[in-house]
């Protein structure tokens, strides 16, 4: 039975086992009898798929309604739009309506060009705004204007500032001032809408010659870059203290690494805002590896084309340097830090970033250093991710590991470890953000969620663990999997106050010596030598000791030739967290040559020489290549880490300096 696959399908489906059958007809290529098998099953969300790889867009929409996942549904409707034609469109959105599912009918009415179509849908969907908006791009602003009017008056939407906003923008856009002011003046303060209206209220203010009210409201316009005319930046074309490759009006330098510079622009052609990320000079005299990682990132963008990354708009190579769209919303790591998630946000958003992974995926591309200053917003809201620099292309030899500057508390166990990252170490590092948007913490021991919210349950916390399993091949196969669990659950919605780490569960697994107020470094289980000593620490979480080090340029700058190098004779360097003004150093194991470790043998000589080698050609130098430095554990020979080496070391002085030190040694033995 096992070699006839249509007999292997009927027998499963006589045992009942309607979704395994349906998962054998999908290794088949018999999407269509997938679907209809995994509809059975009342898998509604996998029948939709397979309907739609099979080519029945009416039955992939109708199916995707039935199923409630609005990520899914947002995903299979723009597919339907991309490849059917407008009267393919419009019969399938009928149908939709015909079944009472008239949002999703209204979304391809809207594709297929239809917007009073898509305007009486909405309507009939309860999404007020959204059929305000259809209706007036229908050429009927006065049924707009009635809609969201009658809406304010019944107090029928969730959201009575969202309606405030868009009946004031109406108002606006077809000269009725003092309308629109009326109605964006009852939008509070406080009120998430508030700065989306601000622009429409300073024009008509503006137009109204209301002065006073203009200069009362100037903190709010300044706060949010909005002129008193109630022009952007962009909008008003205003002059600029530096113009970048002759495009790029300069509005503010937002940050600055030894790798790269970050500006908020405006793009002087298409009024667009956007970020130029510009390889930094010193970087550029930090070798090689640093403008291929550049290039690799711009690379990757220009492949990846898909709606939760941060989209290449275009690359200057005198600069070098990516132009990147603006991402208004700031990054997750500040979401966080400024409020808790709901569970549901935070499903969201993980469902957001293995969409992206996805397709990357697909296109042979790792991401390899997921965090949450690499997820940004954009004014919508929507979860990109960003900053794919570290990412490895299927056809670039290029490597990163363990040894980049990041934080390694979101790589997956392997990767710490320095071994080749899959695309299961991804999955991996999406789980670390999940497992912190619900719970305010990083997993370590056991892998639990449910203690952070009363409404998450056992199967949340299943879900967790098999993101963060320890063992690659014991998480989800791919990102499309891994997503299709996240969505197949209910998340609440409700936010709940919580302090972090006060009701982690204790384990077995978790470290045995946690200290008090859930401190992770203590002190260090052996001692350092030398200068290393008073900078040592033991960290809980990773359980190794490591040597801590103020986040300073020179001391940035010579760890990050380490990290590129990435050799295992070469002290690994595990963090970098600006917001502490630390980097963290593997402490090294073993003794020194200094302390009688055995002198080196010419094959552990000529490691050390390799590993010089690879660091010299990663931009840096040793500095202090001497018996002090020089470690033996496991049987192998390594680097420590040089605290106090020069600032003037020299790739042929490490060399001089391991040919003396081999000859110092050799002479002692004999």
């Amino acid at each position: 039975m096992g070699g006839d696959p249509e007999r292997r399908i009927e027998a499963l489906c006589a045992e009942g086992k309607l979704s395994h059958a349906a998962a054998a007809c999908v290794e088949a290529g018999q999407w269509l009898r997938a679907a209809e098998l995994y509809e059975r099953a009342c898998d509604f969300g996998a029948a939709a798929e397979q309907a739609l790889q099979g080519g029945d867009s009416r039955s992939a929409m109708r199916l995707v309604a039935l199923s409630g996942r609005q990520g899914l549904a947002d995903r299979i409707t723009a597919a339907v739009v991309a490849r059917e034609q407008p009267a393919t469109i419009v019969q399938v959105a009928a149908d939709l309506c015909a079944r009472d599912y008239p949002r999703h009918g209204a979304v391809l009415y809207q594709g297929a060009g239809k917007p009073l179509e898509a305007a009486r849908a909405f309507e009939r969907g309860g999404a007020t705004a959204e059929a305000a908006k259809c209706y007036d791009e229908a050429g009927e602003p006065a049924q707009a204007a009635r809609l969201l009017e009658s809406a304010l008056r019944d107090q029928s939407d969730a959201e009575p500032d969202r309606l405030r906003v868009a009946l004031g923008e109406l108002y606006g856009r077809h000269g009725k001032h003092e309308a629109a002011v009326r109605a964006l003046q009852q939008v509070a303060p406080g009120s998430v809408w508030r700065a989306a209206g601000l622009p429409t209220l300073a024009r008509c203010l503006d137009q109204l010659g209301l002065r006073q009210a203009l200069v009362d409201l100037e903190p709010e316009l300044k706060q949010h870059g909005v002129t008193s005319d109630g022009a952007t930046v962009s909008e008003r074309g205003a002059t600029y203290e530096a113009t970048l490759y002759g495009r790029y009006g300069v509005v503010n330098e937002v940050a600055m690494t030894p790798h790269a510079r970050l500006v908020e622009a405006i793009d002087k052609l298409s009024g667009q805002r956007v970020a130029v990320k510009i390889l930094a000079s010193r970087a550029r005299g930090l070798g090689r590896d640093a403008l291929d990682r550049f290039v690799r990132e711009a690379r990757a963008l220009a492949k990846l084309r898909h709606p939760n990354v941060v989209p290449l708009l275009d690359f200057v190579g005198e600069g070098p340097a990516m132009v990147l769209a603006w991402m208004a919303g700031g990054s997750l790591r500040a979401l966080m830090d400024r409020e808790v998630v709901s569970p549901a946000r935070a499903a969201e958003i993980a469902g957001a970033v293995l969409g992206a992974l996805a397709e990357a995926h697909r296109l042979g591309i790792l991401h390899r250093d997921i965090k949450p200053s690499n997820l940004l917003f954009d004014e919508a809201g929507t979860a990109r991710l960003a900053d794919f620099g570290a990412a490895h292309m299927s056809e670039s030899e290029a490597t990163v590991t363990v040894g980049d500057i990041g934080t390694v508390a979101y790589m997956a166990p392997e990767q710490r470890l320095g071994r080749a990252a899959t695309v299961r170490s991804d999955l991996y590092s999406v789980g670390v953000l999940l497992f912190e948007m619900l719970t305010g913490d990083l997993p370590r021991g056991v892998v639990q969620v449910s203690h952070a919210h009363p409404d998450l349950e056992d199967h949340h916390d299943a879900l967790l663990r098999q993101l963060l399993a320890e063992g690659p091949e014991d998480r989800f196969d791919g990102a499309l999997e891994a997503r299709g669990a996240i969505e197949a659950f209910s998340w609440p919605t409700r936010i709940v106050d919580r302090q972090r780490s006060s009701e982690a569960p204790s384990s077995a697994e978790g470290p045995a010596d946690q200290a008090p107020g859930d401190e992770r470094l203590v002190a260090p289980r052996r001692a350092g030598e030398g200068a290393e000593e008073p900078l040592c620490r033991h960290d809980l979480w990773l359980a190794r000791d490591v040597l801590v080090l103020p986040l300073e340029d020179e001391v940035l700058s010579r760890a990050a030739a380490f990290a590129r190098a990435s050799h295992p004779a070469l002290p690994t360097v595990l963090r970098a967290e600006p917001s502490e003004r630390q980097i963290w150093i593997e402490l090294s194991r073993g003794q020194s040559l200094a302390a009688g470790a055995a002198s080196l043998s010419p094959a552990e000589s000529q490691r050390l020489r390799a590993a010089l080698q690879v660091l010299h050609r990663a931009g840096g130098a040793h500095g202090a290549v001497d018996a002090a430095h020089v470690h033996r554990h496991a049987g192998e020979v390594h680097l420590s880490y040089p605290i106090s080496a020069p600032v003037e070391a020299t790739a042929a002085g490490d060399l001089r300096s391991l040919a003396q030190l081999t000859g110092e040694v050799a002479g002692n033995h004999r």
